[in-house]
């Protein structure tokens, strides 16, 4: 049988800050178990679980609130967690072509001003000033 655990032990063993734990308990994605009149708050085994479970989610580009939303879901709704997980690839591959699209404005800017004659207004200034057409 596993042994209950205080906030201390979570912490180390789920490799987590105290505070951590405690801003998920406010967040309502950890429970915080009752204090005892004297001694330490227990935590579950299962609790470390949980915490991996949202260091992973995390992990995958989830937000805190849509790892909640995910945990209220649970087990049973194995469809409704893949349509958040898509609509989460979606999201992921529209930063990337987003990014992409950033990456080619900075190389044209970078190439443009190598090639201006030095004397000349700088062209990356220009463009973020909005004064290149």
């Amino acid at each position: 049988m596993a042994k209950p655990l205080t906030i201390g032990q979570l912490a180390r063993q789920a490799n987590v800050n105290i505070e951590t734990i405690r801003y998920y308990q406010r967040l309502g994605i950890i429970n915080e178990p009752r204090k005892p009149e004297q001694g330490y708050r227990i935590y579950p085994q299962e609790t470390i679980n949980r915490i991996l479970f949202i260091r992973r989610a995390k992990q995958l580009g989830f937000s805190l609130k849509e790892i909640a939303e995910l945990l209220e879901l649970g087990d049973g709704h194995c469809d409704d967690v893949r349509l958040r997980a898509e609509d989460k690839q979606n999201q992921i591959s529209q930063q990337i072509q987003d990014l992409q699209n950033l990456q080619q404005t900075l190389d044209k800017l970078i190439k443009t001003c190598q090639q201006k004659d030095r004397s000349a207004h700088c062209p990356i200034v220009e463009s973020l000033s909005g004064l290149s057409t």
